[in-house]
């Protein structure tokens, strides 16, 4: 292994001080010229998971993969977890990229005109994924403390969803072990969270290692499993030297398995009503996450199913009465027609637009080409915008972007925009 690749190795070390001295490294080989710096485009990504939740890449490796990939901005998103923000944010500061911090999580929706729907959770009705974005730094610690008792409730029902695979999985002689085969490959002793794809991540390195790879791993899913298998996802688990191999394996476990195991999410979840007064009292963002209807997923693990679509105008009427900022989105997900219908709502109850790609497994790239569309140029200027509201919300959270104090002096979402676009930079 060649000095560079050690570097990049330590990138993913257990020790955050050894992750941010190996990047600190390969920035002064940067410095020195014996590595050339990424050219950087204008692509935006406000939506990466990182080992907090679930991905592959630590808050350090994922700033370096979104530097190198050429991101003018980069965004940490992790479930119910703030546990990594510090580290991503001093990784933009050493390499020199625009950063902006936040915190993914379902909310209970059971007392409002989206109660009983499939909203834009694929496991479950009335649980919806929200973002808050652009945290004031100095609230990081109450975000956390919030967060902490749902984080604690969604380990003791990933043990019960343990308990129901081993029970399903008995006939086959596979096994998990909560404790010695999921924990460890979670950053739970750091306030990360633990999620399905921790648990189906650990199945999917016992299916290896009791069936290998290729045929025998298919035949299992198919035959013992009755897991359909797309085209797309036979190739990928076909190839016996593929090196994404269990990423894969997860993603086709996700679609079809989850359904067999899931146990309903309750106490992990808090009310929407409640996160969204924490978003007011610390200055975040609350951002509704739009999913729309799949008709085939990007990474292979969510099927074909109905979402928000057939209810837009319920929808918007009611994140709007709610109090929500702003709604994310993903352009490389959904159709035209359905990203225009979605925006068209956004402008006409004047809700900020914020885009970004949920970075979870090494199979996706950092840069969303769908977005380089000269139609999805706003989100690069709310990117910019985001970076800024923290900025100014971090100096005085009177100062962010929809405090009373701001919207009072520029009441005009767009004239908002631009000048917190105005503010974005690099901190120092």
């Amino acid at each position: 292994m060649s000095r560079i690749e050690n570097l990049v190795d330590r990138l993913n070390a257990p020790d955050k001080k050894d992750r941010l001295s190996a990047l600190s490294e390969l920035c002064r080989l940067f410095d020195n010229g014996e590595i050339k710096r990424p050219d950087t485009a204008d692509d935006v990504n406000n939506h990466i998971h990182t080992t907090y939740s679930f991905s592959p890449y630590s808050p350090t490796k994922a700033v370096w993969m979104a530097y190198n990939a050429g991101l003018k901005t980069a965004g940490i998103m992790d479930h119910d977890s703030v546990g990594g923000v510090d580290e991503f944010t001093e990784a933009g500061k050493t390499v020199g990229i625009m950063t902006t911090i936040g915190v993914e999580c379902r909310v209970k929706m059971h007392n409002t005109p989206l109660a009983g729907k499939r909203i834009n959770n694929p496991d479950q009705k009335s649980i919806a994924y929200i973002a808050l974005h652009g945290i004031p730094h100095q609230y990081v610690g109450q975000v956390r403390d919030f967060f902490t008792p749902y984080t604690a409730a969604r380990i003791e029902r990933g043990r019960r969803m343990t308990e129901r695979i081993n029970d399903l999985m008995a006939d086959f002689d596979i096994s998990l072990d909560f404790d010695d085969d999921i924990l460890p490959l979670s950053m739970a002793h750091d306030s990360g969270s633990v999620t399905e794809r921790h648990i189906l991540f650990a199945l999917s390195r016992k299916i290896i290692e009791r069936f290998g790879k290729g045929e025998a791993v298919l035949n299992f899913l198919e035959k013992d499993l009755i897991i359909p298998i797309s085209s797309k996802v036979r190739s990928w688990l076909s190839d016996k030297g593929n090196t994404m191999y269990d990423y894969d394996l997860l993603g086709a476990l996700k679609s079809d398995l989850v359904e067999k195991i899931y146990i309903d999410a309750d106490t992990e979840c808090p009310d929407v009503k409640e996160v969204l007064a924490l978003s007011r009292e610390i200055g975040a963002i609350s951002a509704y996450a739009y999913l729309g209807d799949v008709s085939q997923s990007v990474t292979g693990d969510k099927k074909t199913q109905t979402f928000e679509d057939g209810y837009l105008d319920l929808l918007f009427e009611t994140l709007k009465t709610l109090g929500f900022n702003a709604v994310t989105y993903m352009p490389s997900r959904n159709t035209k027609k359905q990203l225009r219908a979605v925006r068209n709502l956004c402008d006409q109850y004047g809700l900020f637009q914020i885009s970004g790609e949920d970075i979870n497994s090494p199979r996706q790239s950092f840069i969303c080409l769908a977005q380089r569309d000269p139609e999805f140029a706003h989100l690069q200027d709310a990117a910019l915008a985001l970076i800024g509201h923290e900025i100014a919300a971090t100096n005085n959270v009177l100062e962010g972007m929809f405090s009373e104090r701001t919207i009072k002096r520029i009441p005009d979402l767009s004239n908002r925009i631009k000048h917190f676009k105005s503010l974005a930079s690099i901190r120092k």
